[in-house]
């Protein structure tokens, strides 16, 4: 009989669907950010090398990110309609599988930091606990997606300290911004469950805000907006950053004003995929306001 192949009764499929594979939206919106702070410190073209680096730990992170989630949610998943079919609420994957699959992740994410300024080693497990932290917070706090933006927003951090080996005051306003942003679009996000949270006792900022919920994101906006204009002018950025500041306000509106009614849970989910395009159009025009 032929050997029996290493990898046999692996659950590839459950283990793709643990990562959140088919759907890399939250890599993108963990990347995106961290895309910004190196053109910042750049001011222009970043070196190649950090941005492939940052490419892969955005993705391992994440990865690992929504693992830890699903471990620490695993009762509460079951529960809430959107989660339930997650691998580990149905049973269709075990922990031991999931804890194997969080070390390896963690293990390949931490060997890119030997390529970086020994200074982003320092910051590393800053990231890791706010990542562990975040599952947590939604028992704790009543706006939980504060500590999904300082986790992702501590990627502007070490991309900068990547970048110029210090901490300096541009990217502060980058951190800020992310968190700001990614409790606006986290928000959104969490509309879609807010009917179950509510049942279950799970905290949120779409909760929170309840009929005021389009002041409480119009609020997060302008606070980004605010925060990434004054990292612009502190390294005397160029104006087509500025029009592109104004193009994605303009895009921030619609949405608050859309806000303003109920809205169902495929148009929130559409709303959040969008904020993709943000981060796109806002890395354009960081470039653009250095190239020109």
């Amino acid at each position: 009989m032929p050997a029996a192949s290493p990898t046999a009764g692996i659950p590839w499929s459950a283990l793709s669907r643990l990562i959140r594979l088919p759907n890399q939206t939250g890599t993108s919106l963990l990347l995106l950010p961290t895309l910004w702070a190196l053109v910042l410190a750049a001011q222009g073209i970043p070196p190649l090398s950090l941005v492939a680096i940052f490419i892969a730990g955005a993705f391992l992170m994440r990865s690992a990110g929504v693992i830890l989630n699903d471990l620490a949610d695993q009762s509460f998943d079951r529960q809430v309609r959107r989660t339930k079919s997650r691998p580990l609420a149905s049973g269709e994957l075990s922990r031991r599988h999931a804890l194997t699959l969080l070390g390896a992740l963690l293990l390949m994410a931490a060997s890119l930091l030997l390529w970086l300024d020994p200074m982003v080693l320092w910051l590393a497990p800053g990231a890791l606990a706010l990542a562990a932290l975040y599952p947590f917070a939604k028992r704790w706090i009543e706006i939980p997606q504060a500590v999904l933006g300082l986790a992702f927003g501590w990627g502007t951090i070490m991309a900068w300290a990547a970048a110029r080996g210090q901490i300096e005051v541009p990217v502060w306003c980058l951190f800020g911004a992310t968190a700001a942003w990614a409790v606006a679009y986290d928000t959104i996000y969490a509309i879609q469950d807010q009917d179950d949270d509510r049942r279950i006792g799970v905290k949120s900022s779409a909760l929170l805000f309840g009929r005021r919920l389009h002041l409480g994101v119009g609020a997060a906006y302008c606070l980004m907006l605010l925060l990434l204009g004054i990292a612009g002018w502190l390294v005397n950025i160029r104006w087509p950053y500025y029009i592109t500041l104004l193009g994605v306000a303009v895009f921030f509106f619609f949405q608050t004003v859309q806000l303003r009614k109920p809205i169902a849970p495929p148009c929130a989910f559409a709303m959040f995929r969008a904020h993709t395009w943000v981060g796109v159009a806002i890395l354009a025009g960081l470039l653009a306001g250095f190239i020109a």
